[in-house]
């Protein structure tokens, strides 16, 4: 299965306001491994960039003065992402920006309409997902980092694409892990179909010798640091609910 990890970083909270998209960033994954393939793009947006906005992830209006408007990388940008399930965080807000700016775009030419989003590609919220699997828990990305023990202390400013890397790191995280970085095109087509039954389920086999599996008993140090720990995370969850409420 083809998925695109996606994020984007905008001028403003609505796009009925107004506000548009002036960064883009995407990783694709093939049967939960990384082909290596990324999209990362900035936008001119043709218009100011709210200061509030500017705090959170840094763009200014002088930083995409010069960069392309959305017209000119629109094509390449849907050649990326066409067909594929996208893994959004909180997808109904990123997925309304890039609606926004392809109706904008069909109405200015003639070539054949791009999207809508949800007419080409599947789309996964990986927030309902969490909000679901952690129920009375913060779930923003942060929060997920620290539930997954997942380092994100490089993020100190939002960015379409490192948060694209991580938001990657957490749904793998989230959906049971991943067995390799990385996949070529050929592998992925040969994986594709060797490991896919005839009902389109992936199928993973393996040969085990007598005495391959060996069994591995924790010591009693190790039991009491698991102890330790799992008291110390039901702990931050009745704090969590606490701030919640």
């Amino acid at each position: 299965m083809r998925q695109v990890i996606l994020d984007t970083e905008t001028t403003g909270i609505d796009p009925k306001d107004g506000h548009r998209l002036v960064e883009i960033g995407a990783i694709e994954m093939v049967n939960r491994r990384f082909t290596g393939r990324t999209y990362h793009q900035y936008i001119n947006p043709e218009r100011h960039i709210d200061a509030e906005v500017v705090a959170v992830h840094g763009i200014d209006d002088a930083r995409v003065a010069s960069e392309p408007v959305f017209a000119k990388i629109a094509d390449e940008f849907w050649a990326f992402i066409e067909g594929a399930e996208l893994v959004i965080h909180n997808a109904p807000f990123d997925v309304g920006f890039i609606d926004h700016e392809l109706g904008m775009l069909n109405q200015q030419r003639k070539a054949p309409a791009l999207g809508p989003v949800r007419d080409h590609c599947a789309v996964l919220d990986t927030l309902t997902m969490a909000r679901a699997m952690h129920p009375g828990q913060r779930n923003s990305l942060d929060a997920l980092c620290k539930r997954y023990d997942i380092d994100n202390g490089h993020r100190v400013l939002h960015g379409a694409l490192l948060d694209s890397e991580i938001l990657a790191e957490v749904y793998l995280a989230m959906t049971g892990g991943q067995t390799a970085l990385t996949l070529d095109a050929a592998s992925a087509a040969e994986q594709e179909q060797a490991d896919t039954s005839s009902e389109g389920l992936s199928i993973q086999r393996m040969t085990l010798t007598p005495g391959q599996l060996r069994v591995v008993r924790p010591t009693d140090e190790e039991q009491v640091a698991h102890k330790a720990k799992c008291e110390a995370h039901q702990l931050n969850w009745f704090e969590g609910m606490a701030s919640d409420a």
